[in-house]
């Protein structure tokens, strides 16, 4: 059974929650808020498991009864994780690409239960993922059940960007927030899911502190591309520029997409490649940003602003939907010059 012994690093937040559940004041409306990959959904299924448990020990589900049997198997009815892709069950037509969390997600998922009773007896939880994706509609129909929940119910707000939820949301929730991991922390906990230490070592340096990224990055292939692009971009400004940086970022990113239709074959194979290339350019980004700390001539200053700037406007046509092998032919020029 998942336990708040599990979350590492997030002790502000888990002693919170511990406090909270003990004085029996705990707040029914939460919004756990940090980068992605940092503990934020697993604490809310530590707390779900806690909640839900019939015979819980302190802080702890006791890891026997009906309930934790059901919620280790990830069977329990009351406990309800939403994301987006929920849309494929309520939209008949077909037409919804699930980019946002829409009323017609809300509704059925969270709403309308939230005013029935829990099927065990006990409590229900709803865990909404990327809440900061709900649309105004989808928000606003959701303040009412915030303000008043029907019996013992906790509704959980995961997210990594609060300021994107509207102000009446926020005030109906408490807001815990939830930090980046140290970068050993995130190798050693690499290294016990048996990934080898030069592999852990890359993807923790890669990911900032978020040991979810790291661990999606190794699963996706994602870390010796990525690792790559920033050795080139290293050598562009050392006046290297790539020789093929459009193949290379093409690649790259159809192995990326590949891997996606593997896990879901549902998904979008276009929609995937330009989620790949917008996380290239962000890499590519990021490595540009560290030199602006490492270095203080002018020249190599301006240099950087300069790189940070093409990508930008790399990552402004892809989301306007510009044709991918002329936005990397754009980019790969930009780097030359």
């Amino acid at each position: 059974m998942i336990t708040f012994d599990d979350i590492f690093s997030q002790d502000t937040a888990v002693d919170f929650l511990r406090r909270a559940y003990r004085a029996q004041r705990l707040p029914h409306g939460l919004i756990f808020a940090g980068p992605v990959g940092v503990g934020k959904s697993t604490s809310a299924r530590a707390l779900g498991a806690l909640l839900l448990c019939e015979n819980p020990k302190d802080t702890a589900p006791c890891g026997k009864c009906p309930s934790c049997v059901a919620f280790d198997a990830n069977t329990h009815p009351d406990f309800h994780v939403v994301t987006k892709e929920l849309i494929r069950y309520h939209d008949k037509t077909g037409k919804s690409k699930g980019i946002d969390l829409s009323i017609h997600v809300l509704r059925p998922e969270v709403i309308e239960p939230a005013g029935r009773k829990p099927v065990m007896g006990r409590a229900k939880v709803f865990v909404i993922e990327q809440s900061e994706l709900m649309n105004p509609q989808a928000q606003n129909a959701l303040l009412k059940t915030l303000e008043e929940p029907h019996g013992r119910t906790a509704i959980i707000l995961i997210t990594d960007s609060p300021g994107w939820l509207l102000p009446t949301i926020r005030s109906r929730c408490q807001l815990l927030r939830f930090a980046s991991l140290p970068q050993d922390v995130v190798r050693k906990q690499l290294e016990t899911r048996g990934i080898d230490r030069a592999t852990a070592d890359q993807a923790a340096q890669l990911t900032h502190g978020s040991l979810g990224v790291a661990i999606k990055w190794i699963e996706d292939g994602v870390t010796e591309p990525a690792t790559d692009l920033s050795n080139q971009i290293d050598a562009a400004f050392e006046g290297k520029p790539p020789a093929d940086l459009p193949a290379f970022l093409k690649n790259a990113a159809e192995a990326y997409a590949k891997k996606q239709l593997e896990r879901d074959e549902l998904s979008s194979k276009d929609q995937a490649t330009r989620e790949a290339l917008t996380l290239y350019f962000m890499i590519a980004a990021d490595r540009a940003r560290h030199r602006l700390t490492t270095q203080s001539q002018p020249d190599q200053l301006e240099r950087a602003c300069a790189v940070i700037d093409s990508i930008a406007r790399a990552e402004n046509y892809l989301d306007s939907n510009v044709n991918t092998a002329l936005v990397l032919q754009q980019l790969a020029v930009a780097l030359e010059r």
